[in-house]
């Protein structure tokens, strides 16, 4: 049954692999010391330190999870609750152009949906998924905070307002 929802929170892809290690290489262990010099407990070093796990590891796995936990002597559901919680962190591998739209109420009136599908389909992936070469990411977000300018879309760490089919099609031009 935990299986029907790939949401679901008791899907085998949630659990750690235990024969799958993960580490910081020296470079981002450097970087987290220094992390941690930044804030007053180890806890409050949390969210910086998904987004350093996410930049050398590519998205926060279970592995990552339990990796990060070790690190700040955090449970790994607290870590996972704060995962879970903030869509700027990956929960699966995203392509190399993550695009997600924003279709909160101001987006979804702005024809957030009809960008997403437009997305969808001149990719030719599904939604929520990646294209076979890798390249992009399509998802659905909540909401991205521009509810006066919408429909927003975000491309990775890039965030763009106001944005149209048309807009979208001269982006992925420029990266082609």
């Amino acid at each position: 049954m935990a299986d029907l929802r790939p949401d679901n929170p008791y899907a085998p892809d949630r659990f750690p692999d235990r024969e799958r290690r993960v580490e910081f290489p020296p470079d981002a262990k450097e970087k987290f010391e220094y992390i941690l010099t930044r804030y007053p407990t180890k806890e409050a070093a949390l969210l910086p330190t998904l987004h350093l796990a996410q930049e050398v590891f590519g998205w926060i796995s279970p592995e990552v999870v339990h990796y990060v936990g070790s690190l700040l002597d955090l449970s790994p559901a607290t870590v996972f609750g704060v995962v879970s919680f903030y869509n700027m962190y990956n929960q699966k591998p995203v392509g190399k152009y993550h695009l997600q739209v924003c279709t909160y109420l101001s987006g979804m009136v702005n024809r957030a949906y009809d960008i997403y599908e437009h997305l969808c389909e001149k990719h030719d992936v599904q939604p929520g998924q990646t294209t076979a070469d890798g390249r992009y990411t399509v998802t659905e977000v909540e909401w991205l905070g521009s509810c006066c300018t919408a429909p927003a879309v975000q491309i990775n760490n890039d965030y763009d307002e106001n944005m149209s089919d048309e807009k979208m099609d001269a982006w992925t031009r420029s990266r082609s």
